[in-house]
């Protein structure tokens, strides 16, 4: 509980029990800030404007803003066309599952 008396997230989460849906939901949404900071980062390493990766994409600034913010999933053709125009190749993968202790 913080000092204003409210609960804080991180208390409201040790609260809830992580069932299988939202652990599912958790996963989800790490992947989708991984693969945003990803864009990111090539991105800046190339010193390009969301605005110029999305041309280049074929995609619009604010869908680049979104992507990278990890508020979005996009398809293969749409990553394919990121990774083309970040100059790199789209690689799909299929592994095994590494466990956590």
């Amino acid at each position: 509980m913080t000092d204003s008396g409210r609960t804080s997230l991180a208390d409201a989460r040790r609260a809830r029990p992580i069932t299988p849906e939202i652990e599912e939901e958790y996963a989800a949404a790490r992947l989708r800030f991984a693969l945003g900071e990803a864009v990111r980062g090539r991105r800046l390493d190339l010193s390009l404007s969301q605005r110029e990766l999305g041309r280049r994409a074929g995609m619009t600034q604010s869908a680049v803003a979104r992507l990278e913010a990890g508020g979005t999933v996009p398809t293969i053709p749409v990553l394919d066309r990121l990774a083309r125009a970040l100059g790199l190749e789209l690689r799909v993968e299929l592994a095994p599952q590494v466990k956590s202790a």
